[in-house]
């Protein structure tokens, strides 16, 4: 079996060659065209030296062009390596080096960037442009690069590339919240498995063999599907891989605006929209509610990789009664774990609460299997299909990897509880865990009761130095645009939530939380907020815990 990504594609295309494959804008093309343009961007990469294992950064928005992009090196054998298009020179400078790019596919509104970074790293040896439609003077010709459509144009649109494996290498590099980039690898079939499709997300059966999901989407006319989060992000990516896998329409908007998602959901009749929890969640809620937009067509919503939490859940079915909500746990390290569907009028203060995944588990702290008891707490850890590391850099690829009862499992740091019901409940990141007294809080549980106030937009927490406590719960708080912080009510409003030693003791105010491109909270900025900036509140002096 050929479970590698370019073959999979390719048997999508066979199936249904002539139904749109991606639609960005105005611009539409269909499995056919994607393929044709993918495989003359391929050859033109193979005849300037980008064969097997070459790594070719791809440097560009939500784009029909990136897409192409990652096809074609993967037709190659080749590893398309995600750039964060928000970096600033001394991350590209870092990106470009570790990653070994020797190619690079960026849209032109980078030149200067690209001009400035390109002359530390003699191995990057070709560059090609996208026309995007900004900065028409940028002159990536100083640089010997080379515009996309001529490369396409002068190529071959043939699939005569050579026989490919699923032990061919996929990378994602993946930013977390702290620090330079990662890249986790990959083997194309472990990848597909756990984030393609290839093992069901909710059966937990695998896939017969490579033309089933291409064989079902010809049978069912595929859907609509709107990945709203950047391709820079392992979520996207594989929502655009999964949809495409299985002959169904792929929508994007360049950049994450509500209001223009609203639009291409109306405009294109999207059936399916791909979210990263809260950070595009509740913009998305604001847009719809101050637009008047048709979103009948839509009939789920996916979140994937960050918080989404309860009350935002609720938002979003009082707005769009027809749809079905659901959320998946899980990280560029660990592939899918586990998903759930959203109902009604639910505990405010949970977080995602799912059904864990094929070959998921929690270990305590000696990486021992923990019963699944309700309550009991632990790290969340999957085996099965799991990566082969983080790319050149062993010693920290040793600290995810555990063995447990004789099999190998990664365990990426989230931790979570089991449930009366049998599902778990997702906790968050062990790093980023409040030690108050002796007393654990994690902090998208405080985030979450925080969020599901009227006038709390957004919310970050963290811990705070307290001489007796060692650490008290801080929060940094984003009012609701044309309310007022009513300090009060906002704890009675979370005390009725969660546990008195959860709430915070220290709140400070921001006119937009920090996160990260990917929708991620970014705990760093927070950290640095708290140390710089005056609290609106700050009852230093703890209340009696409950």
């Amino acid at each position: 079996m050929a479970l590698n990504i370019a073959d999979l594609l390719e048997h999508a295309v066979d199936a249904v060659p002539d139904r749109t494959a991606i639609v960005c804008g105005a611009r539409r093309v269909t499995f056919a065209e994607l393929e044709q343009r993918a495989n003359r961007l391929a050859h033109h990469l193979a005849a300037h030296g980008v064969g097997k294992g070459s790594h070719i950064g791809v440097y560009s928005r939500n784009s029909i062009e990136a897409m192409e992009t990652m096809i074609a090196a993967y037709k190659l054998r080749a590893v398309a390596i995600n750039v964060n298009y928000r970096y600033v020179h001394a991350e590209l400078d870092y990106l470009f080096g570790n990653a070994d790019l020797v190619a690079l596919v960026h849209e032109r509104r980078y030149a200067d960037t690209v001009a400035g970074v390109l002359p530390d790293h003699p191995q990057l040896k070709h560059v090609v442009v996208i026309d995007d439609g900004s900065a028409p003077d940028a002159d990536y010709e100083r640089y010997g690069g080379v515009d996309y459509e001529a490369a396409l144009a002068a190529s071959s649109p043939e699939r005569d590339f050579g026989e490919r494996s699923a032990d061919d290498v996929y990378i994602l590099y993946t930013g977390g919240t702290t620090g330079y980039p990662k890249g986790v690898l990959w083997r194309h079939e472990d990848v597909w498995r756990v984030l393609g499709g290839g093992i069901n997300f909710v059966t937990g059966e695998y896939v017969a063999d490579e033309w089933q999901l291409a064989n079902e989407g010809k049978e069912s006319g595929g859907l609509v599907r709107l990945p709203a989060a950047p391709l820079i992000h392992g979520a996207a990516q594989w929502a655009a891989f999964g949809a495409l896998f299985g002959g169904s329409t792929v929508v994007f908007v360049p950049q994450f605006d509500p209001h223009a998602i609203w639009q291409a959901v109306q405009d294109n009749k999207v059936q399916v929209l791909t979210i990263v929890g809260d950070a595009m969640a509740r913009p998305l809620v604001e847009a719809y509610r101050s637009g008047s937009y048709d979103a009948s067509s839509l009939v789920a919503v996916s979140s994937h990789a960050a918080l989404f939490s309860q009350s935002v859940k609720q938002e979003f079915l009082e707005l769009l009664p027809q749809v079905v909500i659901t959320d998946a746990i899980g990280s560029s390290e660990s592939g899918f774990t586990g998903i759930g569907m959203v109902t009604k009028d639910a505990d405010h203060s949970a977080g995602p609460r799912v059904n864990f995944g094929r070959d998921a588990i929690l270990l305590d702290e000696d990486n021992r299997r923990i019963d699944p008891v309700p309550g009991a707490t632990g790290r969340i850890a999957r085996g099965g299909h799991v990566p082969l590391g983080y790319y050149k850099d062993p010693a920290k690829s040793e600290t995810i990897f555990v063995e447990v009862d004789g099999a190998r499992y990664v365990v990426p740091g989230d931790y979570a509880r089991y449930e009366e019901d049998g599902t778990v409940t997702l906790l968050g990141r062990g790093s980023q865990c409040v030690n108050t007294g002796g007393e654990k809080v994690f902090p998208e549980e405080v985030e979450g009761a925080l969020k599901s106030h009227p006038d709390v937009f957004d919310a970050l927490v963290v811990g705070v130095p307290d001489e007796r406590l060692g650490q008290r719960v801080g929060a940094v708080v984003q009012i609701r645009p044309g309310k007022q912080a009513d300090f009060a009510d906002i704890e009675a409003h979370v005390r009725g939530l969660i546990a008195g030693y959860k709430v915070p003791r220290t709140v400070w105010l921001t006119a937009e939380i920090g996160r990260t491109p990917t929708g991620k909270p970014d705990y760093s900025w927070a950290q640095r907020y708290v140390t710089e900036h005056e609290p609106a509140v700050d009852r230093s002096q703890p209340a009696a815990q409950s």
